[in-house]
This record gives C-alpha cells, structure tokens and sequence, in this order.
C-alpha cells in the first residue's frame, strides 16, 4: 500500500494541519510505503514573497520532523525538488474538463472570501491530481474540505484510462472522520485564511494570549451547560488531552460550577503539554539545519525514480 500526502508552506503550521493531515500521515507511516511532501507550488497561488515561501518551506519541514515523521520509514520531499509532477499536471490538464474544475468547493470558497482568481488557483487540483498520480498512490490522507479533489483525481485518471488504456493508479481518499474539521478559535474551520488558527509550535506567550480569548457566550459559571459538548474550548480539549481529561471538563461544564476562565487555561496547559517533546526536537533540528536539507535531498531523489518510472509510461501511452 503507497500513502502519499502533502501540505503547504502557506504560513505557520497549527492544530488543525496537525489533527487533520500530520498525525494521521505519521500514524499511516507504519502501515505502508508513506511519501509525503512540501507543496511549494501550491504555495504560488497564495505566497508571493520568495524568500517569506523559503522560510515557511524550512519551517513546515522542521515542524514535520520534529512531530513524528521518521525519513527511515518515509520519503519527504520538496515539490519542487521533482518537477516531473509538473509535466504531468500538463498532460492531465488536457483530459480535464472544464465543468469539473468549476464546481470544486474549494476554488469557489477561495473566491467568496475575496482572493484573486487565477489560472492556478483554478487548476490546483490538476496538479494535486498530478501529486498523487505520479507515485501510483493508493492511499491520500486528507481532511474532509479535499476529499472532492481526490475525487477529481480520481475522475481525471479513470479518463486517462479510459482515453490511453490502463495506466494509471485510482486512489483513496482516508479521512479520520472524528477530528476531520478543527474548529478554529472564532468557531470556524480552523485555517490561516481565517486568522483563527492555534499553531503547534507558536510562542507561549502569544497562545495563551489567544486561546484565553476564545470568545465564550454570557452565562455564569455556576450555570448548567447541556450543550457542553459545543463548546469551542471543549472540543480542542479532547484533542489536546487524554479523554477521560476532556471528558471531566465537559461533565463539569455541563453541570455548571466550572468558569470559562478556568477551562481556557486548562486547554491551554494540556495544549502546551501536548507538544512539549516535539518542542524540543524541533530546537534539536534547527540546530542542525544540514540534516534536514539533506533528508529533504535524499527523499528528493527517491521520489524522482519513483515518479520517473510512471511519467515515462504515461508518455509512452499517450503517445509521447
């Protein structure tokens, strides 16, 4: 079974990236041929400060290796490391339907909220598909708002097959269904295009700061709360803390009895917690920077043999 996933160097990583897409790849690392990369071309859509993307890419590969993801069982690469997905984007490209495109979620949601349209906005999920193509993947571990682009990849390789012949991998997506959507801290999805995110690695200062802000309704403290459940702080708990933890404040919550104040600051202990060991990996590999642009070359070139071989028999069977 081939895993493959990626995430963008768009900004400071934060729990939802974690929750949603890095622990389950991390977890996925034991159970298959796991690739994972930085997608540094998906990041041209919404960065356009070089030297702000090299930064950010540096950052999400320290993050990655600082939470978990072992090179020994994983090949972690830098997109942009294998241009080959590229030149298959390309080729995708030209079996895609327009009318496909036009109805992702994701590009009309972009649109909605005021971001500029442009050519690769509205074709990233060919190059996702490309992404995911290129190493005959089984398996993308995505949240819930990309599952429609595996679909689309999906929809796009059996074209391909059905126009060249079999050549191509149909993959699956896999989302973990109970932490699928991170609410942010305004109740929204959590993401940067929000400003509503809790980054994993953020300056204790600067989280407490915006966690003891997590806007709560009027009630008293000594109020019941039957819908405790809902609660914004309540739900970051349980990813945060062991479950018989969460589910304590959630009791205490409901009965009443239990402040806000009190809540907020206990998330944020049990978050603090919670990555204090990959708080000092991290500090480990900023240290030591040369193995981390090694690890990155090193998967680089495990990718291009990979990603070589299927580019070469989907050319071959297209005609190239």
């Amino acid at each position: 079974m081939r895993i493959l996933s990626g995430i963008q160097p768009s900004g400071a990583l934060h729990l939802g990236n974690y929750f949603g897409m890095m622990l389950p790849a991390i977890e996925l690392q034991n159970q298959g041929e796991a690739l994972y990369f930085i997608a540094d071309y998906h990041s041209m859509t919404s960065v356009f400060d070089a030297a702000q993307r090299r930064k950010n890419t540096l950052d999400v590969a320290l993050d990655f290796l600082a939470c978990g993801l072992d090179p020994k069982k994983a090949i972690f690469w830098r997109q942009s490391d294998v241009p080959e997905v590229t030149e298959l984007a390309w080729i995708l490209t030209t079996l895609t339907p327009m009318g496909l495109l036009e109805r992702c979620h994701s590009y009309k949601d972009k649109l909605a909220r005021g971001i500029s349209a442009n050519h690769g906005l509205f074709a990233y999920p060919v190059l996702m598909a490309a992404d995911i193509l290129l190493f005959d993947s089984n398996i993308v571990p995505v949240g819930r708002d990309q599952k429609q682009h595996v679909e689309v990849t999906r929809d796009i390789a059996i074209k391909f097959n059905e126009t060249y012949g079999q050549t191509l991998v149909i993959p699956e997506p896999r989302i973990r269904e109970e932490v699928a959507v991170v609410p942010g801290t305004d109740g929204q999805k959590m993401s940067k295009s929000y400003g509503n995110t809790i980054e994993i690695f953020g300056d204790e200062k600067a989280v407490r700061k915006k966690i003891m802000g997590i806007v709560m309704d009027s009630r008293t403290p000594a109020e019941p709360k039957p819908d405790a459940d809902k609660n914004l702080a309540v739900q970051l708990l349980k990813l945060v803390a062991a479950p018989e933890v969460a589910s304590d404040y959630e009791s205490r919550l409901r009965a009443g009895g239990l402040g806000y104040g009190d809540l907020k600051k206990a998330l944020f202990e049990h978050y603090w917690n919670y990555f204090s060991a990959a708080r000092a990996r991290r500090a480990e590999l900023a240290g030591n920077l040369d193995y981390v642009h090694q690890t990155l070359k090193e998967g680089a070139a495990r990718a291009k043999a990979i990603g070589h071989t299927v580019l070469s028999r989907t050319k071959t069977a297209s005609g190239l």
